[in-house]
Formats: structure tokens, C-alpha cells, sequence
């Protein structure tokens, strides 16, 4: 597995906690993907991570709607399994970016969620976050056009933060990105990390994606943690990369780049949060929520 850059050396001894944030090209190959996140995972978890977070679509990314819809799952089958498993025995908490869920009701429509799931140590799933907001974008100029909710079923609600070893984790995925009410109420619920697993295209990464986790940093005084896809995953598609680690100020602390895949350590000094929070207070100087609904309602 390779390293990514990291801006700020991260001590694998360090008496902070530390994440690990993945890169990988998933395929419509699940047991090839599945060594792929295995061996990332036992990389993180010998390198000293209490957390690894690995991106949208890490089961896989299918070629074709049909190939999508037929290789997903449920919650209680194999590949969910194998990563309790996997938790398990390696006393690590996961955080599984984007699964191919089964709906409540694919025997008649057969449709699906893409699911975030936690793991704890224990092997329990603690949570599972279904993705809010769906991709139904077309760039045509940029060669871009993905409609997700042709299959895909938008999660009901928002999940609250998850306590982990390294922080209270508020959960999105990958589109959510562009929604800064999603990360403004899961700050408000006490999260202090959040993170978006994705598979940005390359056209709109290169755009946007550096500077949306950024944002969202700033604005909410989090960290915000990125695992990525990245490369070609089949002949029709390709991920930006970049998975990407950014501190409460803004500051960049690790990049994966857009090449190859590989993983982030960083250390979450939560006093860094705090001492954001404290010197600059704008939770406090928000106003109430009716305050920012009063200009709907002039004439």
C-alpha cells in the first residue's frame, strides 16, 4: 500500500488519536476490491489508526445500471459481513463510505440505498447513514452525466454524529458535499469530524472538491476527513482522487493526489478544535434559524 502525502508528518506513537483516509479504484470485481480495502485497513491499523475511513463505492462501481442493481446487497449478507469481521479482528473502527444497499422493497422495484456504514472494534455496526442527496447531473460541455436516482432510493434523514475513538463523526456521502445545511446541523448535534467518502468525477473535482471540504471546515470549525475513488474503475467512468484530510482552520493536512491509490494518516487534536471554536465563536454568533428564514418571507 502506498503512503500519500502527507503535509504534516503524523507520528504512528502519537498520544492523539489517528485516522486513516483510503484511496482506491474500485471495479465491478467485488472480491478484488474487497483485498484491496483489506489490505488498506491492515496498513492503517499497523500504522496506528483508530478509525479508517474508506470511500463511496468501495464494494464497487459497476459498468452498466443493470450490472450495478444485480451486484448489490443487503445489510446481513457476505460483504458487510466480512468487513464486521474484519473490524473484529483487527480492533478497528471503519467507516464504510457509500454500500450498494438493498431497498426495503427491492423484490417489486428493485431499487437501492447507497449506505455509509460504522463499524466499531466489536465488529457491531453502530450506524448507517443513507445518502440524502443524489447525483442527477448533466455537464454535457465536460463530459459528465450521471443520473443516481435512476436506481437509487434518497435516505429518509440525517443521522446523529457517532461517538469513535476519535471524535464525535458526523456522516455524509460524496454529493452531500454541496449541501452546507447537511454539515450545519450535524455540527449543531455536537459533531466534530465530518466526512464525505466519494467518487467526484474528474471534471467537477477539479472544479470544486478542494475547495468544498474546505469550506465546509470552515464554515462548521470541524475537521473533515475525504476518502476517494480514484482512476478508472471501467471504460465509462473515472474518479478524481484526492482523498483529502483538512483541519478546523481550513489547512490542508494530507493529500492523496489523482493517481494511484494509498492512504492519509492524521492525528485529530480535538484542542485544535476547540481552540478554533473559542478564538474565533461563530457557532455562538449565528442568529436563530427563524432569523435566517425572515427574508423568505418579505414581500
Amino acid at each position: 500500500v502506498l503512503s500519500c502525502l502527507n503535509i504534516k508528518n503524523t507520528n504512528v506513537h502519537s498520544p492523539l488519536p489517528v485516522a486513516a483516509v483510503c484511496q482506491m479504484t474500485a471495479t465491478p470485481d467485488k472480491e478484488a476490491n474487497f483485498f484491496v480495502c483489506k489490505n488498506l485497513v491492515e496498513e492503517a491499523k499497523q500504522r496506528g489508526a483508530s478509525m479508517v475511513f474508506l470511500p463511496e463505492g468501495f464494494d464497487y462501481i459497476g459498468s452498466n445500471q443493470e450490472e450495478t442493481l444485480s451486484l448489490s446487497e443487503s445489510l446481513g449478507e457476505e460483504t458487510v459481513s466480512r468487513f464486521t469481521d474484519m473490524a473484529r479482528k483487527l480492533e478497528v473502527w471503519l467507516s464504510l463510505g457509500g454500500f450498494h444497499e438493498r431497498g426495503p422493497n427491492w423484490k417489486t422495484d428493485r431499487r437501492i440505498y447507497n449506505s455509509h456504514i460504522i463499524i466499531n472494534d466489536k465488529g457491531d455496526i453502530v450506524t448507517v447513514y443513507r445518502k440524502a442527496h443524489l447525483f442527477d447531473v448533466e455537464l454535457l460541455e465536460k463530459g459528465v452525466s450521471l443520473k443516481e436516482s435512476a436506481s437509487t432510493i434518497p435516505g429518509p434523514s440525517l443521522i446523529a454524529p457517532v461517538q469513535t475513538p476519535i471524535g464525535k463523526v458526523g456522516l455524509g456521502i460524496c454529493y452531500d458535499l454541496r449541501f452546507p445545511e447537511l454539515s450545519l446541523a450535524l455540527q449543531r448535534q455536537g459533531a466534530e469530524i465530518l466526512t464525505y467518502p466519494s467518487a467526484f468525477t474528474v471534471a467537477t473535482g477539479i472544479a470544486h472538491w478542494e475547495i468544498l471540504l474546505r469550506a465546509r471546515a470552515i464554515e462548521t470549525q470541524c475537521f473533515v476527513l475525504a476518502a476517494a475513488q480514484v482512476g478508472p474503475h471501467h471504460s465509462k467512468r473515472s474518479s478524481y482522487g484526492h482523498a483529502l484530510a483538512v483541519d478546523p482552520w481550513g489547512e490542508v493536512l494530507g493529500d492523496c493526489g489523482g493517481e494511484q491509490p494509498g492512504l492519509i494518516m492524521v492525528e485529530i487534536n480535538l484542542e485544535k478544535l476547540e481552540n478554533t471554536r473559542k478564538n474565533m465563536p461563530v457557532q455562538e454568533h449565528r442568529r436563530n434559524t427563524d432569523f435566517y428564514h425572515s427574508l423568505e418571507k418579505t414581500k
